[in-house]
Order: C-alpha cells, then structure tokens, then sequence
C-alpha cells in the first residue's frame, strides 16, 4: 500500500525563502496580518487532514467506485468519502480563502493552494467534490447578481452545498460554439433549460446537500458560434426564500462515465428537461462569465498533477532504498546483502530525480502563479493588479499543460521504478497513473492550451506579456550574472531567453502566412515555454539555497535543492534545444500527408 507525508518544508520554503510571501501581503490590506507562523500552522493541519483523512480513502475508492440509482438518478459515492467531506466541512477547509463577507476565512489563495496540493496528492478523486465548487464561486462574485451571491456563496464557501461547470455536450468536445442546450425565457425572469451535458465531474453525488450548477446554453434568438452563449446557475434543488431547499429540480444524471481513472469521481452524464436556472452576467457573454471557472479549474488541473508527482515519487523513492537487485556498476555497495538497493543504479536515480525536479518546478510555479493572484486581486496599486493579472495568463495555459504533460512522465517513470510491481494494484503506482492522464486532456486538451499559449497570449498582443516575463528573468540574470557559483543555474536561461524572441518572432511571421504554422508549433513551444519559467524559478531556488549555505546553515535541505536544481538543468531543460528544432521542422510535414493518412 502507497503512503503519503505532506511536503512541507518545501512549501515553506518556496512560500517563504524564494517568494517572501509574508512581505508581499503586508502591501495588501486584507492579507496584511497574515505572517508565516499562521500559513506554517495552516498547512501542518491541512497536511494531517489529506494525509489520515482523505488518503487512506484513495485506493478503496478507486476500487469500489460510484453507484447510479437509475430510478432515482441519485450517485453514491465510494464508502467513507462523505463522512470525509462532513470532516472538510467542520474543519473550515471550505471557506480558507473566500471571502469573509460570505462566511470565507478571507487568507490567501496561495494558501489554498498549497491546501489543495496536498488534498490532490492524498486522493484527487474525492478532491475533486470541493475542488469543482471553489471555481463555481469565483464566477458567481465575479459575475452573479447580489440576489445570486446571497442565495449561493454562503453555502458554497461553508461547503454545505458543491458547485459544477456543465459546459460541453456529446458532439461538442472541447468546440463550445457547437453547443445546443437551450434556455427559454420566462415571466418571472427566470429560463428554463433544455439540453444534454456530458463529462460533468462531481455532476451528481451524495456528499452535500445541493449541487449549484453552471450550465451554458443558447437563448431563443442567439447568434451562431461562441458569441451566442449564456450562464446559467441552475441548483439540483430549489431554494427557498428562506434558503431552505425546496423541490427537485429536474437536471437529472442519466449515467456515469466507466474511465480509465479518478474512478471515485462522479463523472456524470446531465439531462435536462426544462430545468429552472437564472442568468448569470450578461445574455450570449456566458463564455466570459464562464471563464472565471475555467482559468480556476485550468490552475487546478496543474495542482493535481503537482500532487500526484508528490506522492508517486515519494512511494518510487521507499521502494528504490528498499529494493535489492543486482550490484552497482561501480562496486558493490551494501556488502552486507546479497544484492544493492535499486537506487544505486544510475538510470534509476535518473528516474527519481526527473519526479522530483518536475514535482518542485511545478509547486514553485503554482505558488507563483497563485501569490500572483492574490497581489491581482487585492493589491493597492492598480498598475500592479494589472501587471500580475496579465502574468497569470501567460502563465495559466503552461500550468495546466506543462505540469500535467511532466506528471504523466513522472508517474510513469515512477511506475518503472516498481518494475513488474508498479503494474500492480496493491502497490499503488499504476492507480497514479491512470488518475493523472485525465489531467491532460480536461479543461481544455493540452494542444488547446498550447494553441492559447501561442496564438492568444503570446502572438495576440505582439508579444507584450512575454516581455515581461523576460524582464524578470533579465533582472535575475542581471543580477547573478558575474557570480561564478550561480552560471550552471543562471547561464541557460540567459540563453533561451534571449533566443526565445527569436523563435517567437520567427513562428509569428510564418504563421501569418500559414496559420496551420502556429498549429503545427504550439506544442513544442509551449514545451519550450514551459522550461524557460521551470529554469527561472529554480535558478531563484538555486540563489536562495547557496546564500543559506554561505550564510553558514547546516540543513541538507539546501544542498538537496542544489543537486535537483543541477540535475535539472543538466538533463531535463536541454529539451528545449530539440523541442525548438522541431518546432522549426514546419507545418508541411504534418499537413502534406494525405497519402500517409488515407
């Protein structure tokens, strides 16, 4: 059976060595008295929570599964997941980073998210339960009615009731301008709605009392396209003037998906026959209402493959130190024993280290990304919401598909460390690895990320915002650039930084020629992009490491950092140099292909 011990000091030091969070919210009046002893005492409990709550839960759930009443259309939920939600509830995991109007806790969303690392990590299926429903608030304090936000967020930041996001539908796929549900205007200026949603996660579940709904659909006279979509929020049961619950609402799951993985998540197919639901935001804006939750879910998404490299490359670790086979290349090294421990082998170490690295790259950046947020959403300087809120999207597509394209490579190198084990359930490897592949295809593909990536954010505004990322790296290079100790660290993305303009440029021009160019690239760039902010934020790990050690400190944390950070640059950010060439290669040699794919 697979174990699991929160990463905390790791966090701690990310959170408070290399970002200093601390310092940056004593700018932020809300977040003003939040020190690190209270983020420390925080994440300890939330560790202890996803380490005995909900990970103890995640291989008998991924066994027994969910259940669908077909008379009832009501799901139950493998044995022990809602009494571990009842705990979350009562625990106030809930509400650690909404807002206290609302009944939140009011901290920061960094420390939600490294909360919901840990949480992912323990058991992303039933993860998924509450993760889905802090998307679901977002959108509705951004873009709900008071009416909405009074009937809504108090229940949803207790944890009392759960949200969803019904986008897509059976011919749809990721292609939402496609889409057919219907909402009918009424008198009483609500709609009712008719459709088929599919791939709905947590869509029907016995955890909490109502499930509140985001469903798009097309008004009567919308135009074609994604230009012609509304938001709905539309709850399993009405609410009562009081906020009591009242009659079944008739959006009803019909079925559950048999998947590969996160077999403990309800993933529901949705009917829905005239289903009451009110507005959300404007009529046929209901794509950029609905965004809110999608870039929210899209940062989740990374968050769960973060959690699973955690685990499975803390469980390849244990067992590499535990497992005797063969003798060392270069001697033997436990002469008491009739072999060597597996570690000892220079591919195997190779292995644990290409988890690890994309495991601590990945928890850098999503802390990044969320201090980012919170500086976005609450700093005083309106310059610098701006500034902040435009990195997160830069940034957002290559979290979602950089740290779920390395989790599927490192849960699978993980799984290899096993050898024939690792194909076995009753280790718990393999189960990592079936979880984590959805990963790379919800919230938008890892290609439809790339696409976004390269045509939107990058080649959309002239390369604005990569400027910005690139001046940060600059002011680093800048600043390390003449100490020796700091060149393994600081020398390549000096490098790539400087040929990334570039590329850049160079697939810019191509593709204004031939849009399938962009097509044909964006993978690989994304890649490309995706190592050049892993290689900045290591190097700022690197910085804060070797100023521990000159300053005289003896923890092996330090050094650690600086063998992983060397191991990364030496094997795992050379990838670029390829990644580029092949970007280069075109899109001819994809496209002019129709005898090959007749």
């Amino acid at each position: 059976m697979p174990t699991y011990n929160p990463p905390l000091r790791d966090m701690q030091f990310v959170l408070h060595e290399v970002f200093q969070v601390s310092d940056e919210f004593k700018a932020m009046p809300r977040h003003a008295d939040v020190d690190a002893d209270t983020i420390n005492a925080v994440l300890e409990e939330a560790g202890k929570f996803a380490a005995e709550v909900t990970f103890p839960l995640n291989v008998s759930g991924d066994t027994e599964g969910c259940t669908l009443d077909q008379q009832t259309h009501e799901v139950t939920t493998p044995k022990g997941f809602k009494e571990a939600y009842a705990k979350y509830v009562e625990g106030g995991w809930a509400a650690l980073s909404c807002d206290p109007e609302y009944g939140g806790q009011g901290l920061p969303h960094v420390v939600n998210q490294c909360l919901y690392e840990m949480l992912n990590s323990a058991n992303q299926a039933w993860t998924m339960y509450p993760g889905l429903s802090h998307g679901a608030y977002e959108a509705l304090l951004a873009h709900g009615t008071d009416a909405q936000k009074k009937t809504y967020l108090p229940k949803l930041v207790s944890g009392e009731w759960t949200g969803t996001m019904c986008l897509t539908e059976p011919h749809c796929g990721t292609d939402l301008g496609l889409l057919r549900t219907k909402a009918e205007p009424q008198a009483d200026g609500t709609y009712r709605i008719t459709g088929n949603k599919i791939f709905i996660s947590a869509g029907e579940h016995d955890v909490a009392a109502n499930i509140v709904h985001l469903v798009l659909a097309r008004l009567p006279d919308a135009p074609k396209g994604s230009k012609g979509i509304s938001l709905f929020v539309v709850p399993k049961f009405h609410v009562n003037a009081d906020g009591s619950l009242g009659a079944r609402n008739p959006i009803y799951c019909t079925g559950l998906e048999h998947k590969m993985g996160i077999h403990g998540n309800a993933t529901a197919q949705i009917a829905i026959d005239g289903a009451v639901g009110t507005m959300v935001g404007e009529p046929n804006k209901g794509l950029a209402a609905m965004f809110v939750m999608m870039n929210a879910a899209r940062l989740g998404v990374g968050n769960q493959s973060l959690g699973l490299t955690e685990v499975a490359f803390q469980n390849a670790l244990a067992y590499a130190k535990d497992r005797l086979q063969m003798r060392s290349l270069s001697g033997v090294k436990a002469k008491d024993k009739e072999a060597d421990p597996i570690i000892v082998h220079p591919d195997v170490r190779k292995m644990l280290l290409t988890a690890k690295a994309y495991a601590e790259g990945a928890r850098a950046l999503q802390i990044y990304c969320t201090l980012l947020l919170d500086k976005a959403h609450h700093h005083p300087d309106e310059k610098e919401r701006k500034g902040c809120d435009e990195l997160v999207a830069l940034l957002t597509p290559i979290v979602k598909a950089f740290i779920t394209d390395n989790g599927h490579i490192a849960t699978n190198a993980c799984m290899q460390v096993f050898g024939g084990h690792g194909f076995i359930k009753e280790w718990g490897m393999e189960q990592f690895v079936r979880d984590n592949r959805i990963n790379m295809i919800y919230e938008g593909t890892n290609t439809v990320q790339s696409l976004d990536l390269l045509g939107r954010k990058v080649l959309g505004n002239q390369g604005a915002t990569l400027k910005k990322l690139g001046k940060l790296i600059g002011q680093l290079v800048a600043e390390e650039g003449v100490n020796e100790k700091m060149a393994e660290f600081i020398n390549p993305i000096a490098i790539l930084g400087e040929q990334m303009t570039k590329f850049t440029t160079e697939i810019g021009f191509k593709g204004m020629q031939n849009p399938d160019e962009v097509g044909a690239a964006a993978v690989d760039y994304l890649r490309v992009a995706g190592h050049l902010v892993f290689g900045y934020l290591f190097a700022r790990m690197a910085q804060v490491s070797l100023r521990a050690i000159a300053a005289g400190s003896q923890d092996p944390f330090y050094v650690a950092k600086l063998q992983t950070a060397r191991f990364y640059f030496a094997k795992l950010f050379p990838e670029t140099v390829t990644l580029m060439r092949t970007a280069r290669a075109g899109a001819k040699v994809l496209m002019d292909t129709d005898a090959a794919l007749a």
